[in-house]
């Protein structure tokens, strides 16, 4: 869960003005927790690919961000063939933590959270990795399941699931891992009629979450398994393969078609590959989230779209201003992801979310202080 176009990472990638409220150690220093609720929150995202970081006011129930930081780090990088993180990869990362640290603490955050996902739950040295960005920049990094990444991506992405559709596929395709969540909203019913949509994060804890699945795969493990610079259609074929064999069960009472078939079911992607696939589609001479963050793709138009992708060379995804040279050797990947979960059930669009993780940590902890909601986990 873990991927951001490399036009989009340099958008945000920036430090925004002098250090301030530096404690003696030079470590991001945060105040406790307030009686009332806090006015300045952040949510910061480690995965396999990325170093993400939301900074947000609240605003009633909701928050407005203020600030936002993403890095393409490549933490998990070689660590499919070695079971451990570079030293290169975790330097990298590193100077990316210490950017987040001096956000944190120019924009006075009162309250954080920082989690880590697939590769410092995979590394061997993992928690040696943690224990050094505690002590170099200040950040305890809480390293969490797949079954809470899978809840904060819907948590995330809650805005966007359309009322008329009352279960929703949401598919998190990451560098070290793929999550695909199957939720019913509320008021569907167990028949699958249309009902009551989702409102933010609230419907969302009312919502069924019937299955979820993490695969032990993303963009980053394909592509250094199969190759990512230059993918003969055989090599791809493969990877769309192996995905295919990986999802056989997920719909355990074969209900998806159906469901499809009826209109009440919606697909819901969030990730570098679809905000890229968006991307791409409309043509941006370089990465715009309000055009991207909630448009639809018809099937058709994401097979064309994967399709012209695969066409190009690795030197011109490199060129294309919604790839980069950061993404040009994963986004195939992504694509026989997506591709696989279109060939598993006859959806006949997706919605692509610029959203995820962070916007679901910055959601629970609003609501949470708020006393709407108890907090992790859904019904």
């Amino acid at each position: 869960m873990d991927e951001t176009p490399a036009s989009q990472t340099a958008a945000v990638d920036r430090d925004d003005g002098p250090e301030q409220g530096v404690s003696a150690g030079g470590r991001a220093s945060l105040p406790p927790l307030l009686r009332r609720p806090p006015g300045v929150y952040a949510a910061l995202d480690l995965g396999t690919n990325n170093c993400r970081l939301l900074v947000a006011r609240r605003n009633g129930g909701s928050f407005r961000v203020i600030d936002a930081f993403s890095r393409i780090v490549r933490l998990g990088e070689g660590l499919e063939a070695s079971g451990r993180l570079s030293e290169a990869a975790m330097g990298r990362t590193l100077e990316a933590l210490a950017v987040c640290a001096r956000k944190l603490r120019f924009r006075r955050v009162e309250r954080l959270r920082a989690i880590a996902t697939e590769a410092c739950r995979r590394a061997a040295n993992g928690e040696d990795f943690l224990r050094r960005a505690r002590e170099e920049t200040g950040l305890a990094l809480e390293v969490i399941g797949t079954a809470e990444e899978a809840e904060l991506a819907l948590q995330g992405c809650a805005p966007l699931f359309e009322a008329q559709q009352p279960h929703v596929l949401v598919l998190d395709i990451g560098g070290g891992s793929t999550e695909l969540c199957w939720l019913e909203l509320p008021g569907s019913g167990a028949t699958g009629a249309r009902g009551a949509g989702a409102k933010g994060g609230g419907a969302l804890a009312e919502g069924r979450l019937r299955r979820a699945v993490s695969l032990p795969f993303g963009v980053v493990t394909l592509a250094e398994r199969y190759g990512g610079r230059e993918v003969p259609a055989a090599v791809y074929d493969r990877m769309v393969g192996e995905v295919r064999a990986a999802l056989a069960g997920f719909d355990l009472e074969g209900r998806l078609p159906g469901l499809a078939a009826a209109g009440a079911l919606q697909l819901v992607g969030t990730s570098g590959t679809v905000t890229t696939l968006a991307g791409v589609h409309l043509c941006l001479p370089r990465y715009q989230r309000e055009r991207v963050d909630g448009c639809h793709l018809s099937r058709e138009t994401v097979a064309e779209t994967s399709a012209a992708i695969r066409a190009l060379g690795f030197a011109e995804r490199a060129a294309h201003p919604c790839i980069g040279p950061d993404r040009a050797d994963l986004v195939i990947a992504g694509c026989a992801i997506l591709e696989a979960v279109l060939e598993a059930w006859p959806l006949p669009r997706l919605r692509v979310a610029d959203r995820g993780l962070r916007e679901g940590m910055l959601t629970r902890m609003i609501r949470e202080d708020l006393g709407l909601t108890a907090g992790k986990g859904l019904s």
